[in-house]
């Protein structure tokens, strides 16, 4: 069974709050590391991350010192932090790492110390390997773990959700690059068993493109350059590059919020480009606010033009932007009469 982040970050205070290990696993470039990160920034606690993937057996145990004739080992400074302080301990690759490694790993999960030196009592363990149940999982070059060693774990597979994404992508991306991950969710990233060698999307890499065109101000509405679909090439692939260069040449072309509650404009679009506009009302800080008799009027067209599908996703979106904005749309009237109400009943009612 595989959880989204959404979800993931409802369940795994219950997890935390016995102290329990956590691991994360699925694809690569998903946010796996991000999501860690985003959980302890707001616990307020420092992540201390370590690659299990590039230690040694000494990089886990520290140095041997000698003492009146005993010795003991002398923790590495990123274990003796978790010792003393209460950490969010972030153990990256841990089905990478050599076999010693991982049963030093073994014994931190299971007892809460290592070589003699124990965790403080507030530090987390989280880990992060690929694979897990999802397509594709086969062909990482890692080491499997057996039940034992997963039997520390509270292990979850994790499947992100576009919205996931994209509520995240908010306030990280461009928002030409969001608007053309809503209107073209399919290359957000590859689920299928990948080819080998072959360059393909993923949250990651959309992120590091976006960050690239931003540095360089590559991206203007309606304006394309072989600048840009280089780049989209070098990053997300062939297919993704060509779908995005359209999109960006095209984008004059595109419904945009203002449309809708400036303009009343109804548009003649597919029901994939209606749920991607939806969205993009509900990301807008205009339903954040209280919208006038004409943005209603005008919101109350659009919603009776759509099916009942659509016009339910438009309503949930208002409602769950601004109470008030849902209460004026219920009673508002489109350019032929018809309210919002009468037509949220015909939905309701199956009379549509």
């Amino acid at each position: 069974m595989t959880i989204d982040f959404k979800n993931l970050l409802l369940v795994l205070p219950h997890v935390t709050s016995a102290n329990h290990p956590v691991l994360l696993r699925g694809r690569h470039g998903i946010g796996k590391s991000s999501v860690i990160y985003q959980y302890g920034e707001s616990r307020g606690m420092r992540v201390v991350e370590r690659r299990a993937s590039q230690m040694t057996e000494g990089d886990l145990l520290g140095l041997p010192i000698v003492d009146e004739g005993v010795t003991s080992f002398c923790p590495p400074d990123w274990f003796a932090t978790a010792c003393d302080n209460g950490v969010v301990l972030f153990l990256d690759e841990v089905d990478r790492a050599t076999l010693e490694v991982r049963q030093g790993i073994f014994e931190l999960c299971d007892s809460r110390k290592l070589a003699g030196h124990a965790l403080h009592p507030d530090t987390l363990i989280f880990a992060a390997v690929n694979g897990g149940t999802h397509a594709g999982a086969a062909s990482y070059q890692v080491g499997e773990m057996d039940p034992a060693e997963l039997d520390r774990y509270t292990v979850f597979d994790v499947e992100p959700s576009v919205d996931d994404w994209l509520a995240w992508a908010k306030n990280n991306c461009d928002p030409l690059v969001i608007d053309f991950i809503r209107n073209n969710v399919e290359h957000l990233e590859h689920n299928d068993d990948p080819e080998p060698n072959k360059v393909y999307p993923s949250r990651r890499s959309w992120s590091r493109f976006s960050e690239t065109v931003q540095a360089a101000s590559l991206l203007e509405a309606g304006q394309s350059s072989p600048g840009v679909f280089s780049l989209a090439s070098a990053y997300l692939g062939f297919e993704a590059a060509v779908a995005f260069n359209d999109f960006v040449a095209n984008y004059s072309k595109v419904v945009t919020v203002a449309d809708i509650l400036d303009k009343g404009m109804i548009p003649d679009i597919d029901l994939n480009a209606h749920c991607a506009l939806i969205d993009k009302l509900g990301a807008s800080d205009r339903l954040a606010g209280t919208l006038n008799g004409a943005e209603i009027a005008n919101l109350a067209t659009y919603f009776t033009s759509l099916n009942s599908e659509t016009a339910m996703k438009l309503w949930t979106v208002v409602g769950n932007s601004c109470q008030e904005n849902a209460i004026a749309l219920h009673g508002a009237s489109d350019a032929d009469g018809n309210t919002a109400g009468s037509y949220l009943v015909k939905i309701l009612t199956g009379d549509e």
